[in-house]
């Protein structure tokens, strides 16, 4: 193996084994993947739709989620996207606010409320955050976010600002996915069966 695909090796490792540590934290909540997969298989009972929300790069992993929710076979939309519709009190909204807060995210929330619909928060800041009084359910990720990420570090740091949460959600989501499939009983063939063919 020549140096620079060792470096990045071991670039990788350092960061997958930081993320993994996050899962491994003790907590005094329950589990993320198991709140996440007990309200979506409920609203699925219920021929519920999901709803998910998020800023920034947060949303970008959102929006992945929302994709791969498609593909198992649920009806999920992402908010503000053209066909979104409205949502109804058989619905669940996943929102993130990891540092606790933002003013869209409380506002999405408050409405999805308002009108019935369920929400499920993930965040880093279960205690502290604006976004938790709109929840009905909060997923706690034990991870750093442009909330406690100092900035006064001398030198770079692998993981900055809010990476270490939105990495987190990525491997949370897939988990996720991977639970939810079983419990859903959906085969990888129907899966794939309903992945996009405009490529």
């Amino acid at each position: 193996m020549d140096t620079g695909n060792a470096s990045m090796a071991s670039l990788a490792s350092q960061i997958c084994n930081h993320i993994a540590s996050i899962f491994s934290k003790p907590s005094i909540h329950p589990p993320a993947l198991d709140l996440m997969v007990a309200e979506l298989a409920s609203t699925v009972s219920q021929k519920g739709r999901v709803f998910l929300y998020g800023v920034g790069r947060e949303g970008l992993m959102l929006k992945a989620l929302c994709m791969r929710l498609a593909h198992l076979g649920l009806s999920a939309h992402f908010v503000f996207d053209m066909t979104t519709p409205p949502i109804t009190s058989k619905d669940l909204l996943v929102a993130s606010a990891g540092p606790g807060g933002f003013s869209t995210v409380d506002a999405i929330c408050s409405v999805a409320r308002s009108h019935g619909g369920r929400v499920l928060l993930l965040t880093a800041q279960p205690e502290t955050g604006s976004s938790v009084r709109h929840a009905n359910v909060v997923a706690y990720v034990a991870a750093q976010t442009m909330a406690d990420d100092g900035g006064g570090e001398k030198s770079r740091t692998l993981l900055p600002m809010g990476s270490v949460y939105e990495g987190a959600m990525f491997v949370l989501f897939e988990m996720v996915v991977y639970k939810l499939g079983e419990v859903l009983g959906e085969s990888p063939e129907a899966i794939r069966a309903r992945h996009t063919n405009l490529e």
